[in-house]
């Protein structure tokens, strides 16, 4: 049990210590308290503390956020993309270490992580920089609980945190998609795949000659080609699964022409310099060039596989094949991603409940039902009239005949 003790200051103040063993049975304290009550509250809390598992030794949480944070980024690096792990360097680099970099993670506390998020509210950071830079100090705390530095975790739960306003989606008809393959030039066929197959920019330029399955109709899509500044990094997809992605055969017949003469382990879209073809421009690039020629909406090279996913719900394809065919982890993903898509879904209920319960088609149906029936039972009808008691008289004195054969 810890015991407390008086002692004197240089400067005459009696102060309170406790003296404790921690969990491994190593004696240690706690001074500076003013008050013997004050002293005994914090004594019993780390009793309790030690009996629930929930103890952390003061020593270890002095240890700082930026600290921390190298053997956490480091860990990230490993486990996540290139490109995602950019984003979150970046973000602890701007965002979080000039705040937190030099506080010892005992000393950051839910009121002050959301102080920080308001003022780079209000500095005028958006949503996603915010969320972003929340979720990378709350990853370093969470390691430093994992860690027993931090019995919790300051960053769960605070309030303030913007919403994400989801973007409107684009979409192009099979018309608008003609116009714009036709002014791409040489990205004809580039085009057409990312509109009818669905591929992000980064998985369409990563394809190799081996990967089209013309006698499948298939693509192989297993790597994605992301560009970091003026090089790519080359990886998994991003859902880290290979899949096999249907080609409709007038894009086949146009990739055929694209890798006719390669190898089959050459690019099918390659760059100028034979590497991978970067992302156009988004002011003067040839995409940009070719949408404002073609008179479409304006457009990024991956709406177009938005356009995709609205051209297959159009043609009435199956919810679960699009969603292997995209590459999301559920069909629940995709339905949720595309829900905009499935309005005219809703619709056609309308009108299906309209058709089948309206007042006038339920009144025709009884009407119909009573015709058939009345041909069976013309007797037994003609047989109940015989009866001393008329039949809606027997209903008139049972109010719950009704009710009760209605349900």
């Amino acid at each position: 049990m810890a015991t407390i003790e008086a002692y004197e200051t240089r400067r005459g103040a009696t102060l309170y210590r406790v003296r404790y063993r921690t969990p491994d049975n190593r004696q240690t304290d706690k001074r500076g308290f003013k008050t013997k009550r004050d002293a005994q509250r914090w004594a019993n809390n780390v009793e309790v503390k030690k009996l629930t598992g929930e103890y952390v030794a003061p020593s270890l949480g002095r240890i700082t956020v930026d600290e921390l944070s190298a053997d956490w980024l480091a860990r990230k690096k490993q486990a996540t993309a290139p490109s995602h792990y950019r984003t979150l360097e970046s973000s602890y680099r701007v965002h979080v270490k000039p705040k937190w970099g030099s506080v010892s993670v005992a000393d950051v506390d839910v009121l002050g992580v959301e102080a920080w998020i308001a003022a780079m509210g209000t500095k005028g950071a958006g949503a996603t920089t915010i969320l972003r830079a929340q979720g990378v100090l709350s990853g370093i705390l969470a390691a430093a609980v994992k860690g027993k530095r931090l019995a919790s975790n300051p960053c769960k739960g605070v309030e303030g945190l913007p919403r994400k306003n989801g973007k409107r989606r684009v979409y192009l008809s099979a018309d608008d998609v003609a116009r714009l393959a036709d002014e791409s030039g040489e990205h004809r066929p580039l085009v057409l795949l990312l509109a009818y197959c669905g591929l992000r920019w980064g998985e369409a330029i990563g394809l190799r000659v081996r990967d089209v399955e013309f006698l499948r109709r298939r693509l192989a899509v297993s790597e994605n080609a992301v560009q970091l500044g003026v090089w790519h990094a080359v990886g998994p997809t991003k859902g880290r699964k290979a899949r096999s992605v249907p080609v409709p055969e007038f894009v086949l017949n146009e990739l055929s022409v694209q890798c006719a003469g390669k190898a089959s382990g050459d690019l099918v879209f390659p760059g100028r310099d034979g590497g991978y073809l970067p992302r156009p421009k988004s002011s003067n690039g040839w995409f940009k060039r070719a949408v404002t020629a073609a008179q479409v909406q304006r457009v990024t090279p991956h709406d177009l596989r938005h356009t995709c996913a609205s051209l297959a719900v159009a043609a009435g394809v199956n919810v679960l094949a699009l969603q292997r065919m995209l590459g999301h982890t559920s069909a629940k993903m995709t339905l949720d991603t595309y829900a905009d898509l499935f309005d005219d879904d809703l619709d056609q209920v309308a009108v299906t409940l309209h058709a089948r319960y309206s007042p006038e088609n339920v009144g025709k149906m009884w009407a119909h039902r009573g015709r058939g029936n009345a041909q069976q039972t013309e007797k037994p009808a003609i047989a109940a009239q015989t009866n001393s008691e008329p039949l809606c008289g027997r209903r008139d004195s049972n109010p719950h005949a009704l009710s009760s054969t209605g349900t």
